[in-house]
C-alpha cells in the first residue's frame, strides 16, 4: 500500500475540501486519463484497487501513471473510549482529491481498451469520474 516514508508531523487536521483542483488537472504523461468530478478522500486501498483493475484489464504494453498520493494521515479513536484523552492514533492514509484532479493516466493501448480499463477502475472509486483523452 502507498504511504509516505516519513512525515514532519504524525497527525493532521481534517480540513475543508473547498474549490476545484488548481494543479494536477491536465493530462501530462499518457493519452487517456480518469478525472475526478467530486471532492473526496481516497484511501490507499481504493487507489491500489484501481491500479490493479487497470493493470488486469489493460494487459501488456500499457503504461500507467498514478497521479495521486496518499499523504494525509487519518486518526481513529479506539472503540468505547470516553470523551477527552486526546486525539487517536493514525490508522490509514488518504489523498485529498478535488474536482478536476487526474487520478490515473494510461498510454500504449488502443482507446477502447483504455476506456474499459479506466471505467472498471472508476467503479472502485468512491466518487463520480470521467474518462478523458488528450486528442
Amino acid at each position: 500500500m502507498l504511504s509516505p516514508k516519513r512525515t514532519k508531523f504524525r497527525k493532521q487536521h481534517r480540513g475543508k475540501m473547498k474549490g476545484i483542483s488548481s494543479r494536477g488537472n491536465r493530462i501530462c504523461f499518457g493519452k487517456y486519463a480518469l478525472q475526478a468530478l467530486e471532492p473526496a478522500w481516497i484511501t490507499t486501498k481504493q487507489i491500489e484497487a484501481g491500479r490493479r483493475a487497470i493493470t488486469r484489464n489493460a494487459r501488456r504494453g500499457a503504461k500507467i501513471w498514478i497521479r495521486i498520493f496518499p499523504d494525509k494521515p487519518v486518526t481513529v479513536r479506539t472503540a468505547e473510549t470516553r470523551m477527552g484523552s486526546g486525539k487517536g492514533s493514525p490508522e490509514y492514509w488518504i489523498a485529498v482529491v478535488k474536482p478536476g484532479r487526474i487520478l490515473y493516466e494510461m498510454d500504449g493501448v488502443p482507446e477502447n481498451i483504455a476506456r474499459r480499463a479506466l471505467l472498471i477502475a472508476a467503479s472502485k472509486m468512491p466518487i463520480r469520474t470521467q474518462f478523458i483523452s488528450s486528442e
